[in-house]
């Protein structure tokens, strides 16, 4: 591939973590009376302006977490009157190496919510880089809250996988080697969400040799599978061959 439009997840990550702390740094000032400007009365309201108020808080929230560290994000953990701005607050806290008390009392408080807890997989995926990521996940489809036969438990945690560029992408391919596990694992369950999962697949000429490689090794040991449904092997031919 051309070096020149060949992407690289780990600097393009790298490269957006320390524009978001620089910028979260210079403007400081101004993002921090925007975040208390914005900041919206009990009780919860989902019309258009209480919703954009809170969508321009978390946006600065994010870049004073970025910059500052983890103390707001922790307050307005702890503070928090609605699902939006707690979960938020969570992500700030994981993305930026806290959140282990907060992820635990959230899980302790919302374990019986299945559609809650489907977040909480969800954002432990989406807040690692790289290998740690992969790490993270098979954590999670290990956790006794995790059910092969639930799709959404599914995309919560193999799905998140697959969506965290730098972890599906990381060098060592374990991204890969672990997206295919999950999908030989499924497909017998859920062809259709193998299938979809598969998908991910689908750039993997864009990248470096190394990772084309071990991008296709994985698709060809999915493929090789001799009881692969129909939905999947279709979808893998199509992109060895596309």
């Amino acid at each position: 591939a051309d070096a020149r439009h060949t992407p690289d997840p780990d600097r393009i990550h790298s490269a957006r973590r320390d524009m978001t702390r620089n910028i979260g740094a210079h403007f400081a000032s101004d993002f921090s009376a925007l975040y208390d400007a914005m900041e919206t009365p009990a009780p919860y309201s989902p019309d258009a302006e209480a919703a954009g108020k809170r969508a321009l808080r978390l946006t600065a929230l994010g870049y004073l977490s970025r910059a500052e560290g983890p103390h707001r994000a922790a307050a307005l953990y702890r503070d928090a009157t609605n699902m939006t701005e707690r979960l938020s607050a969570l992500g700030c806290l994981a993305r930026n190496g806290g959140g282990t008390d907060e992820l635990a009392a959230f899980h302790a408080a919302w374990l019986h919510v299945p559609d809650v807890l489907d977040k909480w997989f969800a954002l432990q995926v989406a807040s690692a880089e790289g290998s740690e990521a992969v790490t993270r996940a098979r954590a999670l489809v290990a956790h006794p809250g995790f059910d092969w036969r639930v799709p959404n438990r599914v995309r919560s945690a193999a799905g998140s996988l697959v969506r965290t560029h730098t972890g599906f992408h990381s060098p060592d391919g374990s991204g890969y080697s672990t997206a295919a596990e999950w999908m030989l694992h499924l497909d017998p369950q859920n062809p259709q969400v193998a299938a979809g999962l598969t998908g991910a697949f689908q750039t993997w000429r864009r990248y470096d040799g190394d990772r084309q490689s071990m991008a296709r090794d994985a698709l060809t040991r999915i493929g090789a599978a001799p009881d692969l449904s129909s939905d999947t092997r279709d979808m893998v031919d199509r992109i060895l061959n596309g």
